[in-house]
């Protein structure tokens, strides 16, 4: 269990503690698909004004004269397949990523609204509701987690 959850003590009980551990791994989870997505686009990006500069400068700026003989240039060499195949692929990864993501924020935001519609269940004694601004400043201050409003 996490340092700062754990030090909750008499704040929350044993199953707040583990849904706010399960909040956390859901929102370290969302936060490096994020990572893994920007980077793709990233690797995307620099993949194809690689192969578009490589090809202007083999293929395009020497057999500018004739589409035909652009085409059998590219065709007659392998490694532009690769390129090709290599960025269309880093596109998939993209998107594969994108969608993973998206995922794993609603997963996040479904988890994190649920425990603030549950707020009154999870706080039921006076003194617990009480000091529950500190659970949410703590989560706030050491996970990035917002648990005092819904909207993001």
């Amino acid at each position: 269990m996490e340092s700062p959850i754990s030090t909750l003590d008499n704040r929350t009980d044993m199953a707040t503690k583990k849904m706010l551990e399960n909040l956390v791994k859901r929102k370290r989870k969302f936060d490096d698909f994020k990572f893994k997505h920007e980077m793709s686009i990233f690797g995307t990006i620099t993949l194809s004004i690689i192969m578009f500069v490589y090809l202007y400068f083999t293929i395009i700026k020497n057999y500018s004269f004739s589409f035909a003989s652009m085409f059998s240039a590219y065709a007659n060499n392998s490694n532009h397949l690769w390129l090709l195949m290599g960025s269309v692929g880093m596109f998939g990864l993209m998107n594969l990523l994108k969608e993973k993501r998206e995922k794993a924020e609603k997963e996040f935001h479904n988890l994190r609204c649920e425990i603030i519609d549950k707020s009154k269940d999870l706080w039921k004694k006076e003194e617990e509701w009480k000091n529950r601004h500190l659970v949410y400043e703590m989560m706030k201050d050491h996970y990035d987690i917002n648990l005092y409003h819904e909207n993001k």
